[in-house]
């Protein structure tokens, strides 16, 4: 998949560069060819690579099959050739408040090469749904999902209804997701098409978080046809 190759050669020049590498990886069904392809890049040595968890829900147990926990552990993590140096997993229970304090003091010590992110049918980046916050330099916090967001979380099959869809989730913040040197994005599916359609033409606009990425220097978009449906 062409997102996936385009991602692994920033993690190999960084390597290259530096003798490292650190990314930040998404979920989600937009992520599945993209993960599936990227774990299939043999010729990157993953012990000289830092990953960080993008979002996760608050109180899901890892065992439930929408925990982001376990769905990076078994689409990734654990079908890499070679182990990762480490991965910064987000455990949405417990003690959130500390796990943030701890997550974040991590990821300010490391630059981050590139993101694997997606984009959300609410036109969300990360849980940042909108009106997202463009303004807090905090590495992770916690959000309030939006009901559109909780509703593509049914859609997809994560969840039964939406009386069991987490009502709040842990949250890379915008502005923590724009100092990635590079992004790769990926948005597959006519369910997107609209969102693709007002993160890229439309105004930058807290109402549409995606059209932050507008803004960003390197920032590659990766759509199937039904996703670029609406484009010129």
């Amino acid at each position: 998949m062409a997102a996936a190759w385009a991602g692994a050669a920033k993690i190999r020049a960084a390597i290259a560069a530096r003798g490292k590498a650190s990314i930040i990886v998404a979920t989600g069904a937009s992520q599945f060819e993209m993960l599936d392809a990227l774990v299939g890049m043999a010729d990157i040595n993953w012990y000289n690579v830092v990953a960080f968890h993008l979002d996760e829900y608050v109180g899901l147990p890892i065992n439930h099959p929408a925990s982001f926990r376990g769905y990076l552990w078994d689409r990734f993590v654990r079908r890499l050739p070679t182990p990762l140096r480490a991965f910064h997993y987000l455990d949405g229970e417990g003690d959130v408040k500390a796990m943030i304090e701890a997550k974040s003091a991590e990821i300010l010590r490391h630059a981050i090469d590139v993101a694997f992110i997606g984009i959300g049918e609410n036109g969300h980046l990360a849980f940042n749904d909108p009106p997202a916050d463009f303004e807090t330099e905090k590495p992770y916090l916690v959000v309030k999902l939006d009901e559109a967001c909780r509703k593509q979380q049914v859609g997809e099959g994560w969840f039964a209804g939406m009386q069991d869809v987490p009502t709040h989730a842990i949250s890379m913040s915008v502005r923590q997701i724009l100092k990635s040197a590079s992004i790769i994005c990926t948005v597959p599916d006519e369910r997107k098409a609209k969102a693709v359609q007002a993160a890229l033409q439309g105004p930058v606009t807290a109402n549409v978080p995606a059209s932050i990425l507008q803004k960003h220097g390197d920032t590659a978009i990766f759509l199937d046809k039904p996703a670029a449906s609406l484009l010129p």
